[in-house]
């Protein structure tokens, strides 16, 4: 996931995502250190607030006093850099900070900045001066273009009780997102197992756990040991309390708060003239409308429903034959879904994704991840020392590998620990500017086992470590164009391409390059793994398009409660709904920048499917990798994204590889 801007409050200036103490780096001629800034105690993160502040305040005066003539367009990207660095890291470390205090602080600080940020969206005289600035190249008109839509989408042209009431909306929907992820982040659930219990659960997933006063086994709701308890436990009930603590972890309050955030933007769209969100979020993206949206989805129903039907028909047949009962006596309920389906892909394929992990250790799986990077977009990754978050997070010097030219840097937090963001996330921390010489830096955030990786952990690596690359790669002129400044229907085609390059034989012998010693995968083993993932994809793909459904139907004409429409619309689904369960208290994607937008998974899908046709030939094609490096990724956003997709395919995007994937 890559993590998206909150609605229009980071007016797209500069993505809103820098880190403080970087700036003066860049002039070095060898790849700076990475410059993290200190942000260990409540003290130092209130004061790189305080500064930052100030740092941002002093170049908004200086740009509105500033006459406006040809140079006018790169004053403005001076200013986002100002906000890019003294912003983000701050506001990043909310999710990764080890002690509550910290991640509080900066929380706190997180909304000062929104409600600095929100007023500048509002800002007349930088609109008015925006529309007057000179634009020679195409790159300044679409900076123009895009930096103008988003001064409108902050209520700048409305009449002024109603730019108020955008701001007073903006800076409360910043807020009701942070509290929701924090509900999740600060739950810190803990769900007591006897041994016992654990019967069929991996001994390395619950051994060295914690234990309570009677001696029971406290795992988490993390997935290194929500997935393989979920696929697993011979016990039902460990299945079941587990999927119950995971599913119900936002609870009671963040329902409510969803419930807010979806009136609020029904609300905000109304000051535009729109009847519904969804319309007024999709202007500006690849879709357009909401009508578009939900034609595309509902062809991916057409193309989905009876495999799923399948899918859910052949694990009930799974559970009668294993538990000896009559097939009409038995119901598939959602935590035996991936129990079942790892039993059949067990049976049909001899695929057992825990046995999967001794071929993918963590360490020498990021390093693979990394050589994969290296030989198709010609670059090297070095490890660099650096005091960072936490003792355990990485640090990467990313260079050129022709030239030896310094291109980015590169923060990777593996492993999982209590209070830390826990899902899978690319922060974009800094965006390139090559006017300035400026280079750009991300933190790729997930939560793997320490004794190594599945097949679907290695695609989740791949995916979160193509968006590192997004932002890595970039070589935009303007920082407000840098990296995966792009339409956020476009936003994760990059990512997902990188997905399909996991289990190949002529990309799965790059891990001994990185690690001698490792146990190669047998290529028997590869036929059928490969063959195993298009096991199930019909309830993979059902899911998908649930969850991009039920987001624009909450944000759609009429007022929804949330849970009732989850239930309604789960319910109608092969497997239902269980009821009491709470699905939707957990989905922070729609909480925040994906709100009315998750969609965009499933189109982002169908354009990474279409990039991926000129590597069928040859995986590590290294000129064709060229190409996708030079006109996609350092691309950013100075080109519309159906542009960019010509650009590198040479002819319009096609959502035949998708479909035809869909079928078969």
């Amino acid at each position: 996931m890559q993590t998206p801007r909150r609605l229009v409050g980071a007016l797209l200036l500069a993505g809103l995502t820098g880190i403080a103490g970087f700036a003066q780096a860049e002039a070095s001629a060898t790849l700076p250190a990475p410059l993290f800034p200190t942000l260990k105690t409540v003290a130092q993160i209130r004061q790189a607030c305080d500064s930052g502040l100030a740092s941002a305040k002093k170049a908004l005066a200086q740009l509105e006093r500033r006459k406006v003539d040809l140079g006018w367009m790169a004053a403005f990207d001076d200013y986002a850099a100002t906000v890019e660095d003294g912003q983000s890291a701050v506001d990043f470390v909310q999710y990764v900070h080890p002690d509550k205090a910290g991640r509080d602080a900066a929380q706190a600080c997180s909304m000062r900045w929104t409600q600095f940020n929100s007023t500048v969206a509002q800002n007349e005289q930088l609109y008015k001066a925006l529309k007057r600035a000179p634009t020679p190249q195409p790159r300044d008109r679409e900076l123009q273009r895009v930096a103008l839509g988003a001064f409108e989408d902050s209520g700048v042209s409305l009449p002024a009780p109603k730019r108020q009431r955008a701001k007073a909306i903006i800076d409360k929907l910043g807020e009701l997102d942070q509290q929701f992820n924090k509900n999740i982040r600060d739950a810190s659930l803990q769900i007591a197992y006897t041994e016992a219990e654990l019967q069929g659960v991996p001994e390395g997933v619950w051994k060295n756990a914690r234990r309570d006063a009677q001696g029971r086994i406290l795992l988490g709701v993390d997935y290194p040991s929500y997935g393989p308890v979920l696929q697993s436990a011979d016990n039902p009930e460990t299945r079941r309390r587990m999927w119950e603590a995971k599913v119900n972890e936002g609870g009671e309050p963040n329902l409510r708060l969803l419930a807010e955030i979806a009136q609020l933007r029904r609300e905000y769209a109304g000051l535009f003239g729109y009847d519904n969100y969804v319309d007024f979020n999709l202007r500006r993206r690849m879709a357009g409308n909401a009508q578009a949206a939900w034609k595309f989805l509902d062809e991916v129903q057409a193309t989905v429903t009876e495999r799923e039907r399948a899918d859910v028909a052949e694990l009930q047949a799974a559970k009668a034959q294993h538990l000896g009962l009559p097939l009409a006596q038995v119901r598939v309920e959602r935590w035996d879904a991936s129990f079942y389906a790892e039993r059949l892909r067990q049976a049909r394929f001899q695929v057992d994704q825990e046995a999967l992990r001794e071929y993918f250790p963590a360490q020498e799986s990021l390093r693979f991840a990394m050589r994969i990077i290296e030989r198709l977009m010609g670059v090297k990754y070095t490890p660099v020392p650096a005091e960072l978050w936490h003792p355990e997070v990485q640090a990467f010097a990313v260079s050129d590998a022709a030239t030896g030219k310094p291109l980015a840097n590169l923060y990777v937090d593996l492993f999982p620990r209590e209070g830390k963001y826990n899902h899978a996330a690319v922060w974009p921390l800094r965006g390139s500017a090559t006017r300035i010489g400026r280079l750009p830096a991300a933190a790729l955030v997930v939560n793997f086992n320490r004794k190594g990786l599945t097949v679907d952990e290695m695609e989740t690596l791949l995916h979160e470590l193509g968006h590192a690359v997004h932002n890595n790669l970039s070589n935009t002129f303007y920082l407000q164009q840098a990296g995966t400044a792009v339409m956020h229907d476009f936003v994760e085609a990059p990512s997902q391409m990188l997905e399909d390059w996991v289990v190949n034989k002529q990309v799965l012998p790059l891990m001994r390059e990185v690690c001698a010693d490792c146990k190669p995968m047998p290529e028997a083993l590869v036929d059928k793994v490969v063959a195993a993932k298009h096991f199930g994809k019909g309830t993979q793909y059902g899911r998908q398009h649930l969850y991009a459904s039920y987001d624009l139907a909450l944000h759609g004409k009429d007022p929804q409660d949330p849970q009732a429409l989850w239930a309604k619309m789960e319910g109608a689904t092969p497997m239902g709904h269980v009821p009491g369960s709470k699905f939707v208290a957990g989905f922070s994607h729609i909480a925040g920048g994906y709100g009315a937008g998750y969609y965009g998974y499933l189109w982002s899908l169908v354009l990474a499917m279409d990039l991926r046709s000129p590597f069928e030939a040859n995986k590590l094609d290294a000129e064709v990798g060229r190409r996708y490096r030079e006109r996609i990724l350092a691309q950013g956003g100075q080109k519309p994204a159906p542009e960019l997709v010509r650009d590198f395919l040479g002819r319009n995007p096609s959502n035949a590889a998708f479909f035809d994937y869909l079928k078969h």
